[in-house]
């Protein structure tokens, strides 16, 4: 794992290239972030933002996600993977948060992992975009990229969060998953990495590291 120097410098890096970076998930409000961030589970957010561009038209609220149904709801996310599933979680979840947080969605680790088909990734997801608060989703864009450039040696996601959470100011933990999820999503991609136009090159050890000729 690299020193905690290195890793702000790259952070740093990151910042100037994406001082400001969002989510780029669509949503209106905590509860379509909550409902779109439990679609992305192994599906791009390209194809999530396509599914829930009609759907979010008709629904916003809880309520609305129950008086829809489980089957109109599986007609517009049916082109993402796992789809029964996730319609299944998203009516239940609907369920729990009218019955328990009056249709809110709560500001709370505990609450929110209780919640069906929500597990501390998404949680992190909400806390962090919705909430503002300094956490850390390790998703696998994070988790690739971590590895990649040895910011963690962890083994699992919460290695590689807490790895990460020990050496990252707070205002950095704010925006490292979005830095690394773009960099792995449009630069450091798990095939054919673009990189000539990588603003860290010079910190990359991977055998596959392209440089010019």
């Amino acid at each position: 794992m690299r020193s905690k120097k290195e890793i702000l410098e790259i952070m740093k890096i990151f910042e100037k290239d994406k001082p400001n970076p969002e989510c780029e998930l669509n949503f209106h409000n905590a509860y379509t972030l909550l409902v779109a961030v439990v679609l992305s589970a192994q599906a791009t957010d390209k194809g999530v933002n396509k599914a829930t561009e009609s759907l979010f038209k008709k629904v916003d609220t809880p309520n609305q996600m129950l008086k829809l149904g489980i089957e109109e709801l599986k007609k517009h996310i049916k082109s993402i993977g796992l789809y029964n599933n996730k319609a299944q979680n998203i009516m239940l979840l609907s369920k729990e948060l009218v019955e328990k947080y009056n249709g809110e969605v709560p500001h709370n680790r505990e609450a929110l992992e209780q919640l069906a088909g929500v597990g501390r990734k998404t949680a992190n997801v909400i806390l962090n975009v919705w909430f503002g608060e300094a956490t850390l989703a390790v998703d696998t864009h994070v988790m690739r990229i971590s590895h990649r450039l040895n910011l963690s040696n962890g083994k699992t996601p919460l290695a590689v969060e807490k790895d990460l959470l020990a050496v990252l100011p707070e205002n950095y933990i704010k925006r490292a998953n979005h830095w690394l999820v773009l960099f792995g999503r449009y630069i450091c991609k798990a095939k054919n990495p673009l990189c000539l136009q990588c603003p860290i090159q010079n910190y990359c050890t991977s055998k596959d590291k392209k440089i010019e000729s």
